[in-house]
């Protein structure tokens, strides 16, 4: 049996999907309880809970054989790294409870980073500890920069005509669909052919800078030579604040652009074997484009 933590969420949902396909059982995660009851099946179980409690994790891991960790996104909690330690803690809790032989986690380019990176840092604290666990066979996947993150200019394009970050216009970067990683998660899970500790990073199709990544966007929507808008990051904390992310989340976030601006965050040789097959230019066609098409018909 395989357990998906997250289950509802942009890689979770598209991990349940590929291993609904198999006839093995598989248990899904997630705080959304009327969400996870659109995805029950034949051999699909929901938990819907809080990952912050051990109880509950343990009896949804107890009888797995490879669960899917990762910390839930959580955007207006008050100090994301201290929420991100204890839900951490609570997954290695109920992981050796449960006596889980095989995980495969979600990490990120730039994890091997104990430090100023943002909410980065917790992924790394996440990493050292399921390399902790005796006995566990783990495969953290260090994922690029989500190609779905993009997708919160949406209203800055309605609203400016321009798309923006406090990332460098000029800075590449390796983008990926959340997609490929899905794909990649769920061969794994099901085969549990890794043994160990291992780290695998995932870049998507090609290192984008967000010049051209929006002036890709800007040709598909219909709006070409759409600019992108460098923030400073005071502007782009406030930003975010008007958002409705919490205070500190918008600080971790601005680390995060900074890590990326002064090179901190980097990732391994691209390889064929890192290289993932959605392109930004399919990810626009699939995603984004519906995405700004649903926003102006709302």
């Amino acid at each position: 049996m395989i357990v998906i933590l997250g289950a509802t969420g942009k890689v979770g949902s598209k991990i349940a999907a590929l291993l609904t396909k198999k006839s093995e059982p598989i248990r899904l995660i997630s705080r959304s309880a009327d969400r996870l009851r659109l995805m029950a099946g034949r051999n699909v179980t929901i938990f819907p809970g809080d990952a912050n409690d051990t109880k509950f994790l343990i009896k949804a891991f107890t009888g797995a054989d490879a669960v899917f960790t990762m910390i839930p996104p959580n955007p207006t909690v008050p100090e994301f790294l201290r929420y991100a330690d204890a839900i951490g803690e609570s997954i290695v809790r109920a992981l050796k409870a449960a006596s889980v032989k095989h995980v495969v986690n979600l990490s990120s380019v730039g994890a091997e980073v104990s430090s100023a990176t943002g909410p980065i840092n917790g992924l790394h604290n996440m990493e050292v500890r399921l390399n902790s666990i005796k006995g566990l066979n783990v495969m953290h996947i260090r994922a690029a920069y989500f190609m779905e993150n993009l997708l919160m200019n949406v209203d800055l394009i309605r609203s400016k005509g321009i798309t923006g970050s406090a990332v460098r216009g000029d800075l590449a970067i390796p983008m990926i669909a959340s997609k490929d990683i899905a794909t990649f998660a769920a061969e794994h899970l099901a085969k549990r052919d890794f043994t160990g500790t291992s780290v695998r990073y995932l870049l998507g199709q090609r290192d984008v800078t967000m010049n051209e990544a929006s002036g890709i966007i800007g040709r598909k929507i219909a709006k070409p030579g759409l600019p992108y808008v460098a923030f400073s990051y005071e502007d782009a904390e406030k930003g975010m604040i008007a958002m409705g992310l919490s205070p500190d989340m918008s600080r971790n976030y601005v680390d995060m652009s900074r890590a990326f601006n002064e090179e901190l965050i980097k990732a391994e040789m691209r390889t064929k074997e890192n290289t993932t097959p959605t392109s930004i230019e399919l990810f626009c066609d699939e995603v984004f484009v519906p995405a700004f098409a649903q926003k102006k018909a709302a």
